[in-house]
């Protein structure tokens, strides 16, 4: 019998911004920094591939979720490759992910970055 193959669901989210592509991955860096602390249990990775580019992983009760987060003119992209049994929390991922970006937006626009 073949092995089970895990499915996977991918997770699209664009958070807008107005801040240049400079600044943006700045504020990604910094987001990513403050989750990674918050959620250090989840071993969080960010890899940076490109100037506006970077790999993303997260390791949550033996599962590894991977993806990618690129840093745009107008946004910040973050695409995940969700296992479909995780696919209920995905909504949660999502907002915790963009409540940090949008907090280091607002840093940023008030020039605290």
């Amino acid at each position: 019998m073949a092995p089970l193959q895990e499915t996977t669901v991918p997770m699209k989210h664009k958070v807008p911004h107005h801040l240049g592509r400079e600044n943006a991955r700045k504020v990604a860096e910094a987001a990513w920094e403050t989750y990674s602390k918050r959620f250090a249990e989840f071993n969080p990775t960010l890899t940076w591939t490109s100037e506006s580019r970077g790999e993303i992983g997260f390791r949550a009760k033996g599962i590894t979720l991977s993806g990618a987060l690129e840093v745009l003119d107008d946004s910040i992209d973050l695409e995940l490759e969700v296992p479909f049994l995780l696919r209920p929390f995905k909504g949660k991922a999502i907002a915790i992910i963009e409540e940090e970006i949008q907090a280091w937006i607002r840093k940023s626009e008030d020039g605290e970055l």
